[in-house]
């Protein structure tokens, strides 16, 4: 069997493979994370590298983040899908069957601002996983319209800061 890592990244890879539609963050994230295989924070990363060696293709929509397997991830998974388990297959094949495009939000990025007792700004971005705080930031804007904007953009980009972060921390 492959090191846990690669067969994570040959999950999402057979799971965008057999998708009739691209996937959602959400749909990939309630997949792995229900089953255990693995935490928010190595599935993000998995993604990353996925999206970073062109394995999988990435379009961000309304705030959401799709994906979809290049011709390249299919070649490569044709090479290794004999890593992943029938069993695994078949829990793929079964989760794609019966929740197509209808999958409940699990990850939440809410954004807000506020005036601090200074008459400064604050704005703070959380990233909540199935009612787990695991990003909570807080930053100053310079002004009200920075706020705003910084609140409106967070859904978009919160995932890439959050990478970000822990490839700069790590």
């Amino acid at each position: 069997m492959a090191e846990p890592f690669t067969t994570y990244k040959l999950i999402v890879l057979y799971m965008a493979k057999h998708s009739k539609e691209t996937l959602t963050n959400s749909q990939i994230s309630e997949f792995i994370l229900d089953r255990d295989y693995t935490d928010y924070f190595q599935l993000q990363k998995v993604l990353s590298e996925l999206v970073e060696t062109e394995l999988l293709r990435k379009r961000t929509i309304s705030n959401s983040s799709y994906y979809e397997i290049t011709e390249e991830g299919k070649k490569t998974l044709s090479y290794f899908e004999k890593e992943l388990s029938g069993e695994i297959k078949n829990e793929v094949k079964d989760y794609l069957q019966t929740h197509g495009g209808q999958v409940q939000e699990r990850i939440l990025t809410p954004a807000d601002y506020y005036t601090t007792p200074q008459g400064n700004y604050a704005v703070r971005c959380q990233i909540i996983e199935k009612d787990t705080t695991v990003l909570d930031l807080t930053l100053v804007a310079p002004g009200r319209e920075a706020a705003q904007a910084m609140c409106h953009s967070w859904a978009k980009k919160s995932q890439d800061i959050y990478g970000m972060l822990m490839g700069e921390l790590i």
